[in-house]
Parts: C-alpha cells; sequence; structure tokens
C-alpha cells in the first residue's frame, strides 16, 4: 500500500479551487487491473469551500503538475478544520 502526503488543490466544474493536503494511498490491483485509491483532502483554513461536495467529482491537482480525478465520499470535521473523504477514479495522479 504506497502512501502519499502533499499540499494539493481540488477543482470543481465551477472552478472553485480549494487549496489543502491530501493524504492518499493505494490498494493491491486486482489481477491485470488499475489499483484503486483513496484518500483525505484537509482544506486549508483560508481557502474557499466547494458547496455540497458529497457525490461530486473533482480534479485533484498535486504540486508537480499532475492530476487525477476524484468523487467526494463523504464530509469529517467543524467549524475550524474540514476534511473530505475521496476516492479515485482513474489513475492515481502520485
Amino acid at each position: 500500500m504506497a502512501t502519499y502526503r502533499s499540499p494539493a488543490v481540488l477543482l470543481s466544474a465551477d472552478g472553485t479551487r480549494a487549496s489543502g493536503t491530501a493524504a492518499l494511498f493505494t490498494e493491491p490491483a486486482r489481477k491485470g487491473g488499475i489499483a484503486p485509491w483513496a484518500g483525505d483532502f484537509r482544506l486549508a483554513a483560508d481557502s474557499p469551500r466547494i458547496k455540497n461536495p458529497v457525490g461530486k467529482t473533482l480534479t485533484l491537482e498535486m504540486p508537480d503538475g499532475r492530476s487525477g480525478t476524484v468523487v467526494v465520499q463523504g464530509v469529517k470535521g467543524g467549524s475550524k478544520s474540514t476534511i473530505l473523504a475521496l476516492m479515485g477514479e482513474d489513475l492515481p495522479p502520485f
């Protein structure tokens, strides 16, 4: 299981760019398949919020220019800290 933690940006379809920290992991791939990946995204305190993110497909942009498509599975946290649970949709960007 590979893990990755880095600053990143979530980009929504309406153009909202939310910055924060991505903590991502992969799981072993099934025979001949793509390794599934998932993780959490902790929004930066001064970052704009994505409205009603659960179920939305977003683009996760990494600092080196790579990106991946994610679906928001849930929201955790309170007023000071918001964490989005992500599920990868294509090849992992890390």
